[in-house]
């Protein structure tokens, strides 16, 4: 039997042979974050964001078993329109790609693939970590484990708020993986600017950051991601966002949710319980996020 097919896009190997800057962006966002038809929608603004700040955008999937790097526009409109979309994380990957299915890459299968092409920027809207509960149930991330050992850097805002933040702080410290905050020293929560932990290290502009990578690479502390924390502008009203993360994590105990489920069933509560204002957010913050890691690949390139 063959080995999966690997292909980059032509937009992207052209970036790759010149060296130019690429930012890796996921695919999860668009088949289980984003509701239909705004999915499609934002997926092509956020490439064009990444495109107007000067660098590359390489969506990632797996597409009737072919893994891409960067896709053509029908390659994103089977990605947000096809019903036999799944969500692979690493694990999944290999499974996938031999079988001839189809699948939305997780942060950490995303940033797997792109190291994988050689991509190191990688933009998302927030990590998985450690699940409420996991004390019991040791329902922790992949992204964590995944992030521990690649050479990546990944701007998002924060974690999930529907985790465990304390506790996700803490496995990535173990984990060395490296967090500055962008312009802030409070770790955000996703929906929220303040998740109510501090970061020890902030950063102001897209070179401080660049100047971190080259110091990591010099330093041999590149074998672990940095996560830059882009907190969003407007945040979601407090108490209602807490109101509703209750609710929903009532719910999904109720109805049996478990696993890579919680997080699409959590999102879609939010989404119909705040009558689309945390939808709002989550837009806001991957074009953000795609914003500032397109600033930050270009700056690595000088």
């Amino acid at each position: 039997m063959s080995a999966p097919s690997f292909i980059v896009s032509p937009e992207v190997s052209a970036a790759l042979a010149a060296n130019k800057p690429i930012v890796a962006l996921e695919s999860t966002i668009i088949s289980h974050g984003l509701p239909r038809p705004s999915n499609l929608q934002v997926a092509r603004e956020v490439e064009e964001i990444v495109r107007s700040h000067g660098a590359t955008p390489a969506t990632i999937a797996i597409l009737d078993g072919q893994v891409l790097i960067g896709l053509t526009d029908q390659q994103l409109i089977a990605i947000a329109e096809r019903d036999d979309i799944t969500k692979a994380s690493t694990r999944d990957l290999a499974i996938v790609a031999a079988t001839g299915k189809s699948a939305a890459t997780t942060v950490a299968a995303t940033a797997h693939l792109a190291v994988l092409a050689g991509i190191h920027i990688f933009a998302t809207g927030g990590l998985g970590g450690v699940h409420r509960g996991a004390n019991e149930s040791f329902d922790e991330s992949a992204d964590l484990t995944a992030l521990a050992d690649l050479d990546i850097t990944v701007v998002c805002a924060g974690v999930k708020s529907i985790l465990d933040v304390a506790a996700t702080l803490e496995r990535l410290e173990t984990l060395a993986i490296s967090v500055v905050g962008y312009k802030t020293t409070r770790f955000p929560g996703f929906y929220l600017t303040d998740s109510g932990f501090a970061i020890e290290h902030q950063v102001n502009s897209a070179n401080e950051i660049a100047e971190i990578i080259r110091a990591r690479k010099a330093l041999k502390t590149d074998k672990h991601a940095l996560i830059v924390a882009n907190p969003v502008t407007q945040e979601m009203d407090r108490a209602r966002h807490d109101a509703i993360l209750e609710s929903g994590l009532k719910g999904a105990a109720a109805h049996g949710v478990i696993g890579k489920a919680v997080t699409p069933y959590l999102l879609e509560h939010f989404h119909t319980a705040s009558a689309g204002e945390s939808l709002k957010v989550n837009i806001e913050i991957i074009k953000s996020n795609s914003a500032l890691a397109a600033d930050i690949a270009v700056a690595v390139n000088k």
